[in-house]
């Protein structure tokens, strides 16, 4: 089988990681030609044969290559089936990563809308689209099998290399000024290109007290949608109410008499207002992250779980329409970045395409990890204290947002 690749081959890793994939399967390969770029900005081409003497291991490892982005020099049209029941697919349907990915039509490759991992590649007569299972209608055409699929592989290890962070995979042996200043610069950056921010946000934001640091940076235009579960809300609300976070007052950090009661109290208060906007506007809550989302009219979403407590009535507790607030306010996303939160870290980074820089900050390196073991790989992870991190961070975007169109 003779298939070609194109791009930053070399200075990225995928040709070491392609030909690795080959001897781990027991085959062989040959390069039959390899026009290296001559330039930074230059890709290179390479023509490679490759082998198999077990046909099963073939398959599955021209699986893997196409992940890659190696594909067939002579490919065909992609094929399809009809959806004959609403939310299933046709046997042997094309499985979506979240790498950017074209689909071959009348002999033409076109670009795959709504790029996201663990999706269904959808043909219709406007192109070719990423749909989930549960959206899945009947009489929809689903691409099935692997002809007539190519994937354009992730090449920004290169691109990333002026920022260290960004290249040496997970370690805390790092210097926190250095990170956040050159998170600020993606950042600033990412605001230039006309993307937008969203932070993914736990409640140790709060617990650490950085509430006033994150709040900061959505009052000065930095943060363009929030997501989060009940606890940060929640939590974010006692510490401005009552002073205490997990009823462990912020100020001298000890427990507090009945503090265990005060997240209940505070979910109270809102429930009282109607919600967190009711809560604003009648003065019972004046400051915190939620107060500066409200007041700055910038979007959020609180997804709920089995283990909240309340919920405040903003906290959206159908799954189903969590998922896709979440996905509404993903969109246009330049850099997402996460802040001590596994749950919601892991479920944002399944929505995004490889495209999207994603950045985790925990002190728990696994976290990084689990991203990236669940398909997540471009993550780019910061283990450290979150408190210390935002707080540096804000020291670094400690000025207004530029002025941007429809904010």
């Amino acid at each position: 089988m003779k298939l070609v690749a194109r791009g930053h081959l070399v200075d990225s890793g995928l040709l070491g990681e392609a030909l690795d994939l080959v001897t781990a399967a027991g085959g062989r390969y040959e390069v039959l030609r390899f026009d290296i770029g001559r330039t930074v900005d230059e890709p290179s081409d390479l023509l490679l044969e490759v082998s198999c003497e077990d046909a099963g291991a073939e398959v599955e490892l021209l699986e893997n290559l196409g992940s890659l982005g190696f594909s067939d020099p002579h490919a065909v049209d992609a094929c399809s089936a009809t959806v004959e029941q609403d939310g299933v697919a046709p046997e042997g349907f094309y499985s979506s990563t979240n790498l950017a990915t074209r689909v071959r039509v009348d002999g033409t490759w076109i670009d795959v809308r709504d790029q996201r991992m663990d999706a269904v590649l959808v043909l219709s007569e406007g192109g070719a689209g990423c749909v989930k299972l549960r959206d899945l209608t009947a009489g929809m055409r689903a691409v099935v099998g692997q002809a007539g699929v190519s994937v354009v592989p992730d090449t920004r290890r290169r691109e990333s290399s002026d920022f260290a962070f960004m290249s040496g995979g997970v370690s805390s042996e790092r210097r926190v000024e250095d990170q956040a200043r050159q998170l600020a610069e993606q950042w600033r950056q990412t605001l230039a290109e006309g993307q937008r921010v969203v932070l993914v946000a736990g409640p140790v934001v709060v617990h650490s007290g950085q509430a006033g640091s994150m709040a900061g940076l959505v009052r000065r235009g930095w943060v363009d949608a929030v997501l989060a579960g009940n606890a940060l809300a929640v939590h974010d609300v006692e510490a401005a109410v009552l002073g205490t976070s997990l009823g462990v007052c912020q100020q001298t950090g000890r427990p507090v008499t009945h503090g265990h009661m005060h997240h209940m109290r505070a979910i109270n208060l809102v429930r009282e207002h109607g919600g967190l906007a009711g809560a604003v506007q009648a003065g019972a809550l004046t400051t915190g992250v939620m107060h500066a989302l409200v007041q700055a009219e910038v979007p959020y979403c609180l997804a709920g779980s089995i283990r909240d407590d309340g919920p405040l009535p903003d906290t959206e507790m159908d799954l189903i329409a969590a998922q896709a607030r979440y996905a509404e306010l993903l969109e246009g996303a330049g850099l997402v970045v996460v802040l001590g939160t596994m749950l919601h870290g892991i479920g944002v980074g399944n929505m995004l395409p490889a495209a999207v820089t994603l950045v985790c900050v925990d002190i728990n390196p696994a976290v990084a990890t689990k991203l990236a073991d669940r398909g997540s790989s471009h993550t780019t992870p910061i283990v450290t204290d979150v408190g210390l991190f935002l707080s540096v961070l804000a020291q670094q975007l400690d000025q207004p947002a530029p002025q941007r169109a429809g904010r």
